[in-house]
């Protein structure tokens, strides 16, 4: 069984399709891209998966489990973390105070406990700030470790939210233009931490990113929406010699074939 199912999905805001009749399986272990031009139904298929919008019509599948229609919370408990498009920190909080906000799920102990600070509270902080410090030094980000995020700049911002969802201790992890807004080193270093975020930690990856080079260089699996429609899907190599993904991205095969070539 995949790790994640979509199961003919159609997502509709009044007059506009959002989403129409999108079917897709994640395997689990991988990394699986969503690619499509803007507007296409990318960020809507991850709202669904995350629960923040209910589809007016199929379902989404976690482990073989119906999840659609549960809270986001409900969803977080059960292994599916994400990063969004435009960054959603606490910019007024320091880094490790975001991830450690990234940990309240599993912190079991009452205010009573945390506000004396003793015992099993005290206990329970420590494990918990072990885990985060773990994340810290995986992700680089020792040095900024204790500077508000509103200070940062923004490359490191966006490694700041991916280490907020990896404070989840994720099974699967959403990542909504992870690279977006980077320059060509920023870039490198995210599709590095990604590759051995999945390799290392076993994290299965679904992804959404604009830059193609990178999508054909770190995917095992693409699909690609067009108007809220799955128009291809299959390994990079496949979907980079669709006619119809060519059409809906530039047009001409060959300006197409020319762009991916310069990554």
């Amino acid at each position: 069984m995949p790790l994640l199912k979509i199961d003919d999905v159609h997502l509709s805001f009044g007059g506009v399709k959002a989403i129409n009749g999108v079917s897709t399986d994640v395997a689990e272990g991988g990394i699986h891209a969503i690619i499509g031009p803007n507007g296409a139904g990318k960020t809507s298929v991850f709202n669904c998966i995350s629960c923040v919008y209910r589809p007016q019509r199929g379902s989404v599948y976690f482990e073989d489990r119906k999840i659609t229609g549960m809270k986001p919370y409900q969803i977080a408990r059960l292994g599916i973390a994400r990063t969004f498009q435009n960054i959603a920190l606490f910019h007024h909080m320091t880094v490790l105070d975001n991830l450690m906000l990234g940990r309240h799920l599993f912190l079991k102990r009452g205010v009573f406990f945390g506000g004396i600070y003793l015992g099993p509270a005290r206990k329970e902080e420590i494990e918990n700030r072990k885990i985060v410090e773990d994340i810290v030094d995986f992700l680089e980000i020792e040095n900024i470790r204790k500077k508000p995020v509103g200070t940062l700049p923004y490359g490191l911002r966006k490694r700041v939210e991916l280490a907020r969802a990896l404070s989840l201790r994720p099974k699967l992890l959403l990542l909504d233009e992870p690279m977006a807004g980077m320059n060509l080193e920023e870039k490198e270093d995210m599709a590095r931490f990604i590759l051995d975020i999945n390799e290392e930690w076993g994290v299965t990856i679904l992804l959404i990113e604009h830059d193609l080079g990178v999508v054909m260089d770190i995917s095992h699996q693409v699909s690609v929406l067009d108007f809220g429609v799955k128009i291809s899907e299959g390994d990079p190599a496949q979907v980079a010699k669709d006619p119809h993904v060519i059409r809906a991205y530039i047009g001409e095969e060959d300006d197409f074939l020319r762009n991916l070539e310069a990554h």
